[in-house]
């Protein structure tokens, strides 16, 4: 079966589904009826999931299938089985949901057109685009939002986008197919996890802007702790790709300005450093010479790094509208 709206394009919503019985039949109940197949991954929930409510709430055009976790394995897990279900079964493109009602489901047609008719080959919610709705959200969560978003821009390359933890997804199935889902996190950091490994393939990613939306879902993860459990994974996979990118798979003008950079930098605050702490133990002025040393160093080090930094912003991987 082809949707209507979408010739030729198979399209599957993939929801992780763990204790929100009482959300989930009206997120099912909104999706679109050219969508082809909805799949629920039951991660071992608490709660009963409602599979008869369910099946009456899709669209008559559309499929209900219901997959099962022996063991809770988290959003990650549970989203990981959904996906290689859909590319198994030749869908397309692939849409991940939460159960709980806080994604705005009617931003579905504009994330499927990026992928159809634009160049991307991601679409994400960014939830920092509308003013009106980020006054709603929590203050402590838009301060540890937007410290987790510029750690893991940096972290994944992408510095074009934004919200980066937003889990609202659509991706092309033959993207999915190139992704070792092994690599990937079963919980929090699945997203994350996710958008580093798309780096690799160089896919474009394109930010949807959406409202934020927040009922009586409390999430078991507090945002602003975010950056201090995540810290480092988010620093293991900023090694893991500046490796790759800069030494490994390529060598070029950034490599270049990180060789001479990061050595130049690190020896002007060690030597420094220690030059201090030995003139000041003799109550004596340093040399002119190993004061212009210690400064040269550190400034044209910084430098160097600065201008690696501005390559590797440059060149990130981007869609267009």
């Amino acid at each position: 079966m082809e949707t209507t709206a979408y010739p030729g394009h198979k399209i599957a919503v993939v929801i992780p589904y763990y204790n929100a019985s009482a959300h989930i039949g009206r997120v099912v109940s909104k999706l679109p009826s050219y969508i082809h197949t909805v799949i629920i991954i039951d991660d071992r929930s608490t709660e009963e999931l409602p599979r008869e409510e369910l099946l009456l709430a899709v669209s008559p055009a559309t499929q209900c299938l219901f997959l099962q976790n022996e063991e809770n394995l988290g959003v990650g897990g549970a989203t990981k089985k959904g996906f290689n279900f859909a590319i198994e079964n030749g869908m397309d493109i692939v849409i991940k949901v939460d159960a709980d009602d806080q994604m705005d489901i009617a931003f579905i047609p504009k994330m499927v057109d990026a992928l159809v008719y634009g160049n991307a080959e991601v679409a994400k919610g960014n939830r920092f685009r509308d003013l009106k709705a980020l006054k709603k959200m929590p203050v402590g969560r838009r301060m540890g939002n937007l410290c987790l978003s510029f750690l893991i821009k940096a972290a994944t390359g992408y510095w074009n986008n934004f919200d980066p933890t937003n889990g609202f997804l659509a991706i092309k199935a033959d993207l999915l197919r190139t992704i070792d889902f092994s690599k990937l996190s079963d919980r929090y950091y699945f997203e994350t996890s996710l958008l580093s490994e798309f780096y690799f393939q160089k896919a474009r990613v394109l930010d949807i802007p959406m409202p934020a939306i927040y009922g009586d879902e409390k999430s078991a993860m507090k945002i602003w702790k975010m950056p201090f459990v995540f810290g480092g994974r988010l620093a293991k996979a900023f090694l893991k790709r500046i490796l790759k990118e800069y030494f490994l798979y390529d060598f070029n003008i950034a490599s270049i300005y990180l060789v001479f950079g990061l050595p130049l930098f690190i020896f002007g605050i060690i030597f420094g450093a220690t030059e201090w702490i030995y003139y000041a133990s003799k109550d004596i002025l340093a040399p002119t010479g190993t004061i212009m040393i210690i400064t040269i160093s550190i400034i044209l080090g910084f430098q160097l790094l600065l201008q690696a930094i501005q390559y590797d912003i440059i060149n990130a991987p981007r869609a267009t509208r």
